[in-house]
């Protein structure tokens, strides 16, 4: 099962979220019938998502539009710990010649912005920082460095098995608080200089905790929250989009209608269809006219 676990570090000078989100991002991989790069793209996408949400203890949506290949990357996630997320383009697959790893920043490119937005008392904020390299991890690093003030490092990985399933996921965020000495930021960035990567301890059977020991030792933390589920999760029904319908001019829900077809509704973000008969068209404008009379 997906969790994620929060933590104080170094006498509550630091603190760190950890998180494995393999099944989580499985499930999108599934569903989107994702390409490797793609894959990796999401899958770090969502598990920062999932992050930013928990930290900021508000639901988020996150864009990324890097100009390359894979296109826009949208993905929502909540403070309760679940998540959703599409690319515009699923079938990318592309690797760095001199290792055979994934290469995402090509895929996603580095030719745009990390847009960060949210809802609070019924108004939106959107906040967002140009995007670094494409990788996801140092674009949400600098996003929360430059958007909102808070140095940070972001950790991000998806391993991906020869026939496109998900092998690996997980993240994990540390932030810098007020009262942190120069002496503990100099330990963690020569920690965090030798760690092994993301992918790699969830791959090995790391769990939340165990990645947090990973970067600030095995006496040097206390845990918040331990646990703490996540999942896939999307809100989609066949009521959403019924209600989408009647936002339709009349004129293109009798055009509709008049060509005497079923017509099919497919979810972005987890590709589920929803099929409107003639009839339940016709049922959609009726109730829509009473409405506007």
């Amino acid at each position: 099962m997906d969790t994620l676990t929060k933590a104080l570090a170094y006498d509550k000078q630091i603190r760190i979220y950890a998180a494995v989100t393999t099944d989580l991002v499985a499930e999108a991989q599934k569903r989107h019938d994702l390409w490797p790069s793609s894959s990796a793209a999401l899958g770090r996408t969502m598990t920062a998502s999932l992050l930013t949400a928990i930290l900021k203890e508000e639901n988020v949506t996150v864009k990324i539009n890097g100009g390359g290949p894979i296109k826009d990357i949208v993905v929502e996630a909540t403070k309760y710990g679940t998540v959703r997320g599409y690319v515009g383009d699923p079938y990318q697959f592309y690797q760095y010649n001199d290792s055979g790893k994934i290469n995402v920043s090509y895929a996603v490119g580095n030719d745009g912005l990390l847009e960060v937005k949210t809802i609070i008392n019924n108004e939106v904020f959107t906040s967002s920082a140009p995007l670094q390299t494409g990788e996801i991890a140092d674009d949400f690093t600098y996003y929360f460095a430059a958007s909102e003030q808070i140095p940070s490092s972001v950790g991000l990985g998806v391993l991906v098995n020869e026939d496109n399933t998900i092998l690996a996921s997980g993240g994990f965020i540390i932030q810098v608080l007020p009262n942190c000495s120069e002496e503990v930021i100099s330990e963690l960035e020569n920690k965090l200089k030798n760690i092994k990567e993301v992918s790699t301890m969830v791959k090995e059977g790391y769990t939340p905790e165990d990645i947090i020991k990973e970067l600030v030792g095995e006496n040097n933390y206390e845990l918040l929250d331990t646990n703490m589920p996540l999942k896939w999760y999307c809100r989609c029904s066949k009521e959403n989009f019924s209600r989408s319908l009647k936002m339709l001019k009349n004129s293109d829900l009798e055009e509709m209608i008049n060509d005497d077809k079923d017509i099919e509704t497919v979810c972005n973000f987890c590709n589920t269809k929803y099929i409107f008969t003639v009839d339940e068209l016709k049922d959609i404008l009726k109730e829509k006219n009473k409405k506007e009379q």
